[in-house]
């Protein structure tokens, strides 16, 4: 290897610090181990917080699958393909997986090391995750929020150590704070691309689930300063997400702030302000997305949000195109 492969502290860049995370579960260790089972109990809880388990398939033996399929809020699908090198029955669970593209290509290995110990008030659980990546470009930035996804996720498993226990949910509360901006070139002149924002018919081509994965429950919006806009849809595995929102500024052509609140079935899980801003030139439109978000009680969407900001804003272009 030549020092252009090295970083400088001299390690590969190609495989990045291993992760360490732990968490006190109020359980038996049994009980924990059970929720990495089957199937049945992985959907319930392996996915950051806002993202669900679309399919799971789960063979807990020496050789068997773990394979977990994980969708965004926005519909899109990310998959992990692995399987058990070792398993320890409530002791110990190693995992070699990876995540991968759509077209099944391997974007980064994870090799998931789970240690279960007895400790005062339950079971310490361990995991170590150590990372080998195949597509920088693609897996860096997956990596790099897996610190704050394992966390959320572990929220999760919290919740079905719970429920195995017949128990009802935790209810801690949290408030996580974040921030970003996108922005877009659309080759469409700035009066259409406003209506695109601002028009019921031209908004719903673009500002919606996934189709044939999602239905519409309702949706209306009234664009002016304290007008309202909500839309409301199921997922096909029964989740229910709602965007309600209220208009603060409207300057046609050049502007929209709102703020809008995001729910899970009946859970609040952030309140957000956002900015649009429209510049025109040359026949084209730049649009400019500000958001800053309170994500709530556990909801630490560790970047999905601006990721389904980023996806939105370019079925927006496609629309356009048509």
């Amino acid at each position: 290897m030549t020092d252009k492969t090295k970083t400088a502290q001299g390690t590969d860049p190609l495989q990045p610090p291993p992760l360490r995370i732990s968490r006190l579960f109020h359980a038996r260790r049994e009980t924990v181990f059970k929720a990495w089972s089957s199937a049945e109990h992985v959907r319930n809880w392996f996915s950051p917080a806002t993202f669900t388990v679309a399919e799971a398939i789960v063979e807990m033996r020496v050789g068997g699958r773990f394979e977990v399929c994980m969708r965004a809020p926005y519909g899109q699908e990310y998959w992990t393909r692995g399987k058990f090198v070792e398993v320890s029955p409530h002791t110990r669970l190693v995992i070699d997986m990876a995540a991968v593209d759509d077209a099944g290509k391997p974007l980064f290995r994870a090799y998931t090391e789970v240690d279960f110990a007895d400790a005062l008030g339950g079971t310490q659980m361990d995991v170590v995750q150590s990372y080998t990546l195949f597509d920088p470009t693609m897996a860096a930035a997956m990596v790099a929020g897996a610190a704050e996804g394992w966390r959320t996720t572990l929220d999760k498993l919290a919740t079905e150590v719970v429920r195995l226990q017949g128990g009802g949910e935790p209810t801690a509360r949290s408030a996580v704070h974040a921030m970003f901006r996108l922005e877009r070139s659309y080759d469409a002149p700035v009066a259409r691309v406003w209506q695109a924002f601002t028009d019921e018919a031209a908004k719903q081509k673009w500002f919606g689930g996934a189709p044939g994965r999602w239905e519409v429950l309702e949706r209306h919006m009234d664009v002016r300063p304290g007008g309202t806009e909500r839309l409301k849809g199921r997922w096909e595995g029964g989740l229910v997400t709602c965007f309600d929102a209220t208009y603060y500024d409207v300057i046609p052509n050049e502007r929209l702030v709102y703020g809008y609140e995001m729910h899970l079935d009946d859970r609040k899980i952030s309140v957000s302000l956002a900015t649009v801003e429209l510049t025109a030139g040359a026949g084209k439109t730049t649009v400019k997305v500000t958001e800053q978000g309170a994500f709530l009680d556990g909801y630490d969407d560790a970047g999905s949000r601006e990721e389904g900001t980023g996806f939105l804003l370019d079925a927006l272009g496609a629309s356009l195109a048509t």
